[in-house]
């Protein structure tokens, strides 16, 4: 067999062997990874070129290389979920940096950590000040996670005592100009729908290249053509303004009345719709 068409095969099987052990092996990302990982993963990848391209080696010798260095870690991964002291041995323990705005100079010097680069972590989260951080962690993969003071931390609608609407995911309903069917159905639309807002705004279906439904029912479109600028979308606003003109219909209707019960009744209804709007408000504002 001529070595250049054994070098094909070897790299096909090997490509294929490898896809098959990184899927056994799990999903992580790259940022996830523990620096055990890192080292396995480059080995793994040196046997698979090293089996590719080294014509001279028994490629049944690298084969078994591989698999070893690949079930190995598959079977510390399961021990460690069993065992904590063992996950301690092979993954390692997160090491607090921060406490209570104070940093831990002996763990920084544990970790080998300089304090340059606590700075520079910290700066990536947007953090500036030391004395902002409730408490700093390096976790086994060597990210820092960071969490701020009380005083320090942004506003959530919790503490405002909020409760904001629930959002669903938004759907992509069309993708380079075709219209995606099974978006458009789990977001409880139609393709006459879909035809209608477009209509509304004056953009023809080939000339979108992306539009994504909300949770609201609003349809944001992206243009093949850059320079032409698609309305706003006004469906919330619209209806904040119907709730106001209702609201404003009640308090005349109730001015106008002499009957003293309907009067009352057309107060009572006025006023509680003045609530409702005041709550919705929020969510039906223009952005």
């Amino acid at each position: 067999m001529p070595n250049f068409l054994e070098v094909i095969i070897r790299s096909i099987i090997s490509i294929v062997v490898l896809l098959f052990l990184t899927r056994l092996m799990g999903k992580r990302q790259l940022s996830q990874i523990t620096f055990f990982d890192y080292v396995v993963g480059i080995t793994i990848g040196s046997l698979a070129a090293f089996i590719s391209s080294d014509l001279e080696a028994n490629w049944l010798h690298g084969f078994t290389s591989l698999f070893i260095w690949a079930l190995i870690p598959i079977l510390f991964g399961y021990l460690a979920l069993k065992n904590k002291k063992f996950n301690d041995i092979v993954e390692g323990n997160a090491t607090v940096l921060i406490k209570d705005g104070k940093i831990m100079e002996e763990n920084l010097k544990k970790e080998r950590y300089a304090g340059e680069e606590l700075l520079e972590q910290l700066r990536l989260k947007n953090v500036f000040s030391v004395a902002d951080v409730e408490f700093a962690v390096l976790e086994q993969n060597g990210e820092v996670s960071v969490l701020l003071k009380k005083d320090k931390q942004p506003l959530t609608p919790s503490d405002l005592q909020m409760k904001p609407a629930p959002v669903k995911e938004a759907q992509t309903v069309i993708l380079d100009g075709k219209i995606m069917l099974e978006p458009l159905k789990a977001a409880g639309l139609s393709v006459r729908w879909l035809h209608t807002a477009l209509d509304k705004i004056g953009v023809s279906l080939d000339n979108v290249y992306l539009g994504q439904v909300d949770s609201y029912g609003q349809l944001y479109v992206d243009l093949y053509n850059d320079n032409i600028t698609v309305p706003t979308p006004q469906e919330l606003p619209l209806v904040l303004a119907t709730l106001k003109k209702c609201q404003a219909d009640l308090e005349s209707f109730a001015l106008e009345t002499t009957d003293q019960k309907v009067k009352q009744e057309y107060e009572m209804n006025a006023k509680a719709l003045q609530q409702v709007i005041e709550q919705v408000t929020p969510y039906l504002q223009q952005k």
